[in-house]
């Protein structure tokens, strides 16, 4: 197997609309790939199903950045991001990982995230009620987006009102491509993020509620099993992560059904299949691509190839998840598949903590949007739908039409 590094040509419109024949064609090269992934930065690409679910339980693959040999993957980081939110579950191994999860997971259980279930559909039916009459909609920003962010707040005790400044400093912290951006507005981003948090901690800590930042706060003042940089950062990434990947999630399972009639036409019918449609969207066209950062330790032989010590290793979830020695037909979407165990939430000791929660969302959502929106097709031809373009992965924009209540056609 070639060692040259791969390109992954994030400025090629085709690439981000589709990256899934590059994506095979890595995965044929090998059970380890070196690529240059957005931002110019150096990765070795774990492409196979049983390789990339080893390494992400694999302790000798790190999760903190700060492990890595290459000095840009730190450098290319907003100053205040290295200053002030590096103290968080995603970035952290064992032991501070196991303290920091154990304080909030009790709330993303699946028996807490069924109680809100009622409240998850009563805001679905709102978003919904403000478009149907028009009989068109832009479903990302009426409907998938509002959404998870919507529910996150009230879990948190965030203020609804404030969440437009929120999502727009999210969309310049995590803005991705072939080049990185302008550091100087992602830096402004973050200080006005963590200003935004500590401001709420504050208000939080004078008048403490029935909610999961209260919880926080208890931990650090009385507790003290928080320092104040992991609460700002705890706070910042339930904030961030409870909603960004929900909305592709959303977003580009309604895609999917739209680009393949047959399982739209499919899932109608069969509205109980929904549990196993969602699994398939995140199998098929995931929210994270192409996959999972970790960093390592050591030496580390994988698939045959020696990785070594200090290197990023990209557990290129997006491309296992297609792997056809685990998946049969894996190109095709096939809402009734039921040995389905992807890795779109990862694996291990860092297997998605709101996995509940977004699967949930995502169930609600769509199953929703399939019952009061008939005749649901794309507003505009598929080539002209927009795509992030690297990292996160889902459509930017999903405009639709539909039939307004009395137009349904049969």
């Amino acid at each position: 197997m070639s060692q040259q590094p791969v390109l992954l040509p994030y400025a090629d419109p085709a690439f981000v609309a589709d990256p899934f024949p590059l994506y095979r064609q890595l995965r044929e090269d090998g059970p380890v790939r070196r690529a240059v992934i957005a931002g110019g930065l150096d990765a070795w690409l774990v492409t196979r199903y049983e390789d990339g679910l080893a390494a992400l339980s694999d302790p000798r693959l790190s999760s903190d950045v700060r492990d890595a040999s290459d000095p840009r993957l730190i450098e290319q980081l907003p100053a205040f991001e290295r200053e002030s939110m590096m103290s968080n579950m995603l970035r952290s191994d064992p032991p501070d990982h196991t303290r920091l999860r154990r304080l909030v997971s009790k709330a993303f259980t699946a028996r807490r995230v069924a109680g809100l279930r009622p409240r998850v559909q009563e805001i679905t039916d709102r978003l919904l009620d403000a478009v149907v009459p028009a009989g068109r909609a832009e479903l990302v920003a009426d409907f998938a987006l509002p959404l998870p962010v919507t529910v996150i707040s009230e879990l948190l005790g965030v203020p609804m009102d404030d969440r437009y400044d929120f999502q727009r400093w999210t969309d310049a912290m995590l803005v991705r491509g072939e080049r990185m951006a302008d550091p100087v507005v992602v830096d402004e981003a973050w200080r006005q993020m963590h200003a935004y948090v500590t401001k709420h901690l504050e208000a939080k800590r004078a008048r403490p509620g029935d909610d999961l930042m209260s919880a926080l706060i208890s931990a650090h003042d009385e507790e003290q099993r928080l320092n104040h940089d992991e609460l700002i950062a705890m706070t910042f990434l339930l904030l961030v992560a409870g909603y960004v990947t929900t909305v592709n999630l959303i977003g580009g399972g309604i895609a999917a059904l739209l680009a393949h009639p047959d399982q739209l036409a499919l899932l109608r019918d069969r509205p109980q299949l929904l549990p196993d449609a969602v699994e398939e969207f995140l199998r098929y066209d995931g929210p994270v691509s192409p996959g999972i950062a970790r960093f390592a330790r050591e030496d580390v032989e994988i698939g045959g190839v020696t990785i070594p010590r200090g290197a990023m290793v990209l557990v290129a979830s997006a491309i296992a998840d297609r792997d056809p020695t685990r998946f049969r037909d894996p190109d095709r979407l096939d809402i009734t598949r039921r040995d389905n165990s992807h890795l779109a939430f990862g694996h291990g000791i860092h297997y998605c903590l709101g996995a509940p929660l977004a699967r949930l969302e995502g169930q609600i959502a769509i199953g929703t949007v399939l019952r009061r929106l008939p005749d649901l097709a794309l507003a505009v031809p598929p080539a002209e739908l927009s795509w992030r373009p690297g990292g996160l992965r889902g459509p930017v924009r999903l405009p639709v039409t539909f039939s307004p209540p009395g137009e349904a056609t049969d």
